[in-house]
């Protein structure tokens, strides 16, 4: 596996990633740029974090409306809430170009077996620390809207 930059895998020795590759624990898959990677309504139970090119998280309205309500660049993760959670993804992630995703088995990261591997507590830790640091970010975002008047916003 080539070398990995991501917060997800901070701290994870060479040897911690060859284990979670023997076990299965990890798949890789490339997509061509316009591919549905995980879709509205559908129940995962992995993590992807983007080792090329990148993912737009979308919607789509009623109406055929779409909107990109953000971008996951090379490194950074993507469904982990939806993963860890096991409910029904309230959007799409699409390749916003030909990219490369690392996949992280959440079911077997979660089984009693695992708890013994010297990576499962740093991967856990690692998980808990993205998900705060997007629940920071969409806080921001929150405050941004919140206000009820465009001055408002724009303050």
């Amino acid at each position: 596996m080539k070398k990995i930059i991501s917060p997800l895998l901070r701290g994870l020795e060479e040897s911690e990633l060859q284990d979670m590759m023997e076990i299965h624990f990890t798949r890789q898959q490339t997509y061509e740029k316009n591919t549905v990677i995980f879709s509205a309504g559908s129940v995962v139970h992995e993590i992807g974090i983007v080792l090329s090119g990148s993912v737009n998280i979308e919607n789509n309205d009623l109406w055929g409306n779409k909107s990109i309500l953000s971008n996951v660049s090379t490194g950074q993760v993507f469904a982990e809430t939806y993963a860890f959670c096991h409910e029904p993804m309230m959007v799409d992630a699409v390749a916003a170009e030909d990219c490369a995703v690392l996949f992280l088995d959440f079911n077997i990261l979660m089984e009693e077996s695992m708890v013994n591997r010297s990576w499962q507590k740093k991967l856990l830790k690692n998980i808990l620390h993205v998900s705060m640091q997007k629940n920071l970010a969409l806080s921001s975002r929150i405050f941004c809207t919140a206000p009820k008047t465009i001055r408002g916003r724009l303050l």
